[in-house]
């Protein structure tokens, strides 16, 4: 039991880690394209090899009902349109030490609306964990500099962020409903296709045949990063999280991305790694680890200190 717990935690930790390279793939996406042609064409080539996958590994084959169909579609909505259009926005106009603020704080609404609506169980491990966590990705944002925070005032664009943060907080914990009856690959292809749909009117407003002719070749290898490692790959696997430890406690893994990001951009893009970076790393680590300990695990721990040293 205790096995599969740590390949659970080992896969949501993957799936957020893959989901930081999105800032760079993205980066590279934007400059051909505008932000909601590349969350389409990212979500688009992620259905066609998602439809395929689920017929394959799906073993239940339940058919959705209609009420199901429409859960799918508050998935496609929330996780996939709203999210992405919202997030690429801000990564336009708003500043990134910002953008990635609001995006860290993710984990808190999803817990409060885990509680709430789910009435899932929040422990004091896991609010420790949380607030730790969300200290370490606060100094991997401002690079240590945490006073620059007070002197970025309230702008229209934050409500853009703060769009990002509830859509995503609502698709995960809707998520969670859904998995009660569709493994993570059903859950996961419903979404993409819905969110597809509701993207493709954005990319045909905003782009042309023109466009998509003169894109480069490393453009379109992003996106096909995007679709297969970050959105195929990572998604499966944290909804599996979701469905094994819960939307609250998975959530926590999310402080893994803007780590991730750090990492990412200091190997591909040439950026610095600074003692910001090192300090928060190593809070993100402990507070998802304290996060994730249930009470039980952690009076065992003591419990083998204690003899090992009597």
């Amino acid at each position: 039991m205790e096995k599969r717990l740590w390949l659970t935690y080992g896969m949501l930790t993957l799936a957020t880690a893959t989901w930081g390279s999105a800032f760079i793939a993205g980066k590279v996406a934007v400059q051909s394209f505008e932000p909601a042609t590349v969350a389409f064409l990212r979500f688009f080539g992620a259905a066609l090899l998602l439809f395929p996958l689920m017929w394959v590994m799906d073993k239940k084959k339940v058919k959705p009902t209609l009420k199901d169909y429409g859960l799918f579609a508050v998935l496609g909505l929330t996780g996939i349109a709203i999210y992405n259009i919202c997030f690429f926005l801000a990564s336009k106009h708003a500043p990134v030490i910002k953008s990635s603020l609001f995006i860290a704080s993710n984990p808190v609404l999803i817990v409060l609306l885990s509680g709430l609506f789910l009435k899932e169980k929040i422990t004091k491990n896991h609010i420790i964990g949380m607030i730790i966590a969300l200290v370490g990705v606060t100094f991997i944002i401002t690079d240590g500099h945490l006073m620059s925070l007070f002197h970025m005032g309230f702008e229209p664009i934050d409500f853009i962020l703060l769009g990002a943060v509830i859509s995503w907080a609502l698709y995960s914990v809707v998520g969670k409903i859904v998995l009660k009856k569709f493994s993570s690959v059903v859950s996961t292809t419903y979404a993409c296709a819905f969110g597809t749909l509701f993207l493709f009117p954005f990319a045909i407003a905003e782009t042309t045949w023109a466009d998509v002719k003169q894109a480069p070749f490393d453009v379109w290898l992003s996106i096909a990063h995007m679709s297969i490692f970050v959105t195929v790959i990572s998604f499966v696997m944290y909804y599996h999280g979701i469905k094994e430890v819960g939307a609250a406690k998975a959530s926590i893994f999310i402080n893994v991305m803007p780590l991730s990001a750090v990492i990412m951009a200091t190997l591909f893009l040439g950026e610095s790694f600074t003692w910001g970076h090192a300090i928060g790393a190593i809070c993100v680590l402990t507070g998802v680890y304290i996060g994730t300990q249930s009470k039980k695990i952690l009076q065992l721990n003591k419990s083998t200190s204690e003899k090992v040293v009597s």
